[in-house]
């Protein structure tokens, strides 16, 4: 059986931390190296938990977040064992520890690596004076179903996008230096494809052609090798039948043979003991052969290596030499983390929490990641009026606003939009608040009611609506993503009064908002924003900042058009971009639209594409200018457009580079992200924006498996949105 360590490098072999490794492994029982496999939730210093370290039966500890249990704990496991090996400590820290940032998918939205950056060495910074040295983030799984839960801590529908916000978080995670008392271990999850469950329910089966994994779902995670993520994590849905953490073909032939990852891959929490019910494996003692013998390093709390690995390798059903191959990358990682030299945290009197530096990122991260969706007659940002009613459910909701995954953020720390509003800007406006409907769910006509008085004495009413933290995340897919409740009826009552009505939206996914859209003066959509969430929308909505965010996920008309994304293939009868066909005699369909691929009652567009966010400023761009009409070979292309702010304030852009290849030898996308850059810029300024196109970028994967540039035309397009733009054609040979 041919074994990871055969495929290690000669200079990672002669590496002198590798020779520490071996010396060490050689000197450990197979009772010592499964031990190392295990890793359990925290039970604080319960003789169980105590008994297990003492026994060397535990590698890694999750869930303990209390420094001096930690060191204790640790105290245990480095001078109470044979052998002395260190404790790695673990914990979900997904969008920040204590000071919560926007959700992945909000900081996406801002397309600003240095905000996703951020973000995670704040977070880093304060779980890691908890004794929280390893993270179970980014997730970088590519998601084009809102109906999942778990889009909110995705990074988008993007490949490319969704590579580029998860090596910044990976570098926010681990520093410059992974040994460093202040990083974390960050951890790409989940391997593999598991935004692309059926039905967009949680934990749901997946079908995915093996070049589609490569073309669509694989790029984020060769991205975080790249980036030099220490760990990965299996998924939890098993991909053409086979489960993630029984797959040998992804964690062997892929990500070890092919990729020559030489990190930790550790289950999700217990997917090996879950292969029984996906009807994978018979009992856990299998689950512990299978997923063994593919090559899974560690087990979360599934107890299937610490009970029955044992036997499987004297029986001769494991090879040692895997065991071997997984304890040396779990002892890799607690070198590379620095734990041998110091395995204790430091004990701060004063923890680094909530800093004004970590406070004013997390600011920063909610202004940039919030996107200007309408804005008729320039609403925003508030101007010339006295009086603002300010309502809706999310209002003065401190738990919600910090959206999914944030076990450790206190609600208490969470600024609201209320609270900021009547702060920052209480002295200039007359403020009336009325939340109306006490929840998202809430029907209540009395309330509503009540939020129309408070509309009726106001100059412009800001109603803030969405879902609860609640509603989204794991475990939480919902078949209808619409306003919930009576917040629809809400945002009709009060245009009904004749005033302006600014509607935010404050969600952990894309809503199928398209009546209040339609209804509201202006929208602005806040993916779960993080505890200074109030701060930011209250600067926005009163122009002391502008929008800069752009969507990382196309938001539907209707949950019938999903999967829409905006990289879809064009079909033999594309509709062209054929808008809502309500108003069209049915007796005319056939003349007014023909056979095309469309829905009947939503077109073929979605509601907002892939990119879409406005601004306070306008933008303008020139024709895009290519270096030249044909490349060839390892030829690069440079692309120039320029961009001007013709607007009257200074603002931020979002400049996008897309293409396509006209034909293939497979079929191809209508548009590719390949490039962005955020660009500020003064009234009145031009700016060249320069790309860079490569062969690299045009090639794709074959059906002999090979990924290539092949010769023909391709279209590019500079724009300020997956579905805007002017293309300009060259050619590669």
């Amino acid at each position: 059986m041919i074994v990871f360590s055969h495929l290690l490098s000669f200079s990672q072999q002669k590496d002198p931390t590798e020779k520490k490794i071996d010396e060490l492994l050689s000197k450990m029982t197979l009772d010592e190296k499964i031990g190392q496999m295990n890793q359990l939730t925290g039970l604080g210093l319960s003789d169980d938990m105590v008994s297990s370290i003492r026994g060397g039966k535990v590698g890694s500890i999750l869930n303990e977040i209390d420094a001096k249990t930690v060191n204790k704990l640790q105290r245990i496991a480095v001078e109470e064992t044979r052998l002395g090996i260190p404790l790695v400590f673990a914990r979900d820290v997904i969008h920040g520890f204590k000071t919560i940032f926007p959700i992945p998918l909000g900081q996406a939205a801002s397309w600003n690596p240095q905000v996703a950056e951020n973000g995670a060495r704040v977070a880093a910074i304060e779980a890691s004076a908890a004794g929280i040295r390893w993270t179970f983030a980014p997730m970088i799984d590519v998601s084009r179903d809102p109906r999942w839960g778990r889009i909110a801590e995705s990074c988008g529908e993007d490949p490319y996008l969704t590579s580029v916000i998860g090596a910044a978080m990976i570098k926010g995670f681990q520093g410059n230096d992974l040994s460093s008392q202040t990083s974390m271990a960050a951890c790409a999850k989940h391997f593999a494809a598991y935004g692309a469950s059926e039905s967009g329910k949680d934990y749901n089966t997946t079908w995915i052609p093996e070049l589609q994994l490569r073309e669509v779902y694989f790029p984020p995670f060769e991205a975080a090798i790249k980036a030099n993520a220490a760990t990965f994590m299996c998924s939890f849905n098993d991909i053409n039948g086979v489960p993630s953490s029984g797959s040998k073909f992804l964690n062997y032939d892929v990500l070890r043979k092919e990729w020559k990852y030489d990190g930790v891959l550790v289950s999700d929490w217990e997917s090996i003991g879950q292969m029984i019910p996906h009807g994978f494996s018979a009992d856990l003692k299998d689950a512990a052969l299978i997923a063994a013998n593919a090559y899974v390093d560690m087990d979360m709390m599934s107890f299937a290596y610490i009970n029955y690995l044992k036997d499987l390798v004297n029986s001769g059903n494991v090879s040692e030499a895997i065991v071997d191959d997984a304890v040396r990358n779990i002892l890799r990682l607690k070198f590379r983390l620095g734990l041998f030299d110091n395995p204790y945290t430091p004990e701060y009197d004063e923890l680094p929490f909530y800093t004004d530096d970590a406070l004013q990122k997390a600011k920063h991260a909610a202004i940039e990641s919030a996107v200007l969706l309408k804005n008729d007659k320039n609403v925003l940002p508030l101007n010339g009026v006295k009086t603002v009613a300010v309502v809706g459910p999310l209002l003065d909701s401190q738990a919600d606003q910090l959206g999914t995954w944030c076990f450790d953020g206190e609600p208490a720390h969470s600024v609201t939009p209320l609270t900021a509003i009547k702060k920052e800007y209480g002295k200039k406006y007359n403020i009336v608040a009325e939340k109306g409907l006490t929840y998202s769910r809430d029907k209540s006509a009395e309330g509503i009611k009540k939020a129309v008085e408070a509309a009726q004495k106001a100059d412009v009413v800001v109603a803030f609506v969405g879902e609860e933290s609640v509603l989204s995340g794991e475990a939480r897919s919902r078949a209808d993503i619409s306003l919930p409740g009576a917040q629809g009826e809400l945002i009709s009552a009060l245009k009904a009064t004749g005033k302006p009505v600014v509607m935010v939206v404050m969600a952990g996914r894309p809503l199928t908002i398209g009546n209040e859209v339609s209804t509201a003066d202006a929208v602005l959509f806040s993916f779960h924003g993080g505890i200074m969430a109030g701060p930011a929308l209250a600067d926005l909505i009163f122009g002391e900042a502008v929008p800069s965010g752009k969507l990382p996920v196309t938001i539907p008309r209707m949950v019938g058009q999903i999967p829409v994304y905006y990289a879809h293939k064009n079909t033999g009868r594309p509709a062209n971009n054929i808008d809502l066909i309500d108003d069209i005699p049915v007796g005319a369909l056939q003349t007014s639209i023909g056979f095309t691929s469309y829905h009947l009652d939503a077109g073929d567009k979605p509601l907002f594409p892939f990119g879409f966010g406005l601004s306070y400023a306008t933008f303008d761009y020139s024709d895009v200018r290519l270096s030249k009409n044909t490349i060839s070979g390892n030829e690069t292309l440079t692309v120039e457009c320029d961009v001007t702010n013709s607007g009257k304030i200074d603002a931020q852009e979002v400049v996008q580079l897309y293409i396509r290849d006209k034909v293939g030898s497979l079929v191809r996308p209508v548009r590719e992200l390949k490039d962005f850059q955020k660009i500020t810029l003064k009234s009145g300024e031009t700016k060249t924006v320069k790309f860079e196109l490569t062969n690299e970028q045009l090639a794709f994967w074959n059906a002999d498996k090979v990924k290539r540039a092949e010769a023909g035309e391709f279209q590019v397009w500079v724009s300020t949105d997956s579905q805007s733009g002017t293309p300009v054609s060259f050619w590669y040979k």
